[in-house]
């Protein structure tokens, strides 16, 4: 039986879950406005082995109805882009994952601000506080975000310095991070494209295993 948490997130963040098998395009209000880091994401799609959801801007739906027609999810992804008016934006493609037993990891980070020294472009798009890790000289090593897209499914985000990749570093953070989510009532999810194998290995080593299901979307990288 699906998490409740996982559930609500799902049907909140996309318009509808579930649905029968196969393909289904649904409205959504959420696509045509800002997301948590303050840009569109005007395709969503997360599919299970026996349905996918693709949700899009409410006056685009039919348009990517009518290509969605005898295609299967990851062969309508080259014309998506321009079926939802962005042409030029990329797609994107991989594993959705989430977790309710996070690996028993020891902490490894600090909760601080965004806006702290020496953090990297991407940390700082975040509006709350994120997850640090640093050395003894107070240098970034590697940190992780929470993209809380609604009140019950928060995705994680991790980035490692890569002269010191290989240490466990990510994994723990994930972990670390993921335990905050379930605290603050949500339902973690890990998202990484199919072609990033240290990404699915700090998602199995975090506790997030993988189940088969995928998501995919148009979004800027």
């Amino acid at each position: 039986m699906l998490d409740r948490r996982l559930f609500l997130h799902l049907a909140t963040w996309l318009g509808q879950w579930p649905a029968g098998r196969g393909l289904h395009v649904v409205r959504s209000y959420r696509r045509a406005r800002p997301a948590w880091d303050g840009r569109l994401r005007p395709a969503i799609a997360v599919a299970a082995p026996d349905c996918a959801i693709l949700s899009v801007p409410p006056d685009r739906a039919e348009a990517v109805r009518a290509l969605a027609r005898d295609r299967s999810l990851p062969g309508l992804l080259p014309a998506l882009p321009g079926a939802v008016g962005l042409p030029d934006w990329p797609t994107h493609g991989g594993a959705f994952r989430w977790s309710l037993a996070p690996a028993p990891l020891p902490d490894v980070g600090e909760w601080s601000a965004p806006t702290g020294p020496g953090l990297p472009p991407w940390l700082r798009l975040f509006d709350r506080e994120v997850l640090v890790v640093r050395d003894a000289e107070g240098r970034y090593l590697a940190g992780a975000g929470i993209k809380r897209h609604d009140a019950y499914g928060h995705e994680l985000a991790v980035g490692t310095v890569s002269d010191v990749r290989g240490r466990g570093l990510a994994r723990r953070l994930v972990a670390q991070a993921a335990r905050r989510v379930l605290d603050e009532g949500a339902v973690p999810t890990y998202l990484h494209d199919f072609g990033n194998a240290a990404s699915a290995r700090v998602a199995e080593a975090a506790g997030f295993p993988d189940r088969g299901w995928t998501s995919y979307g148009v979004f800027p990288s």
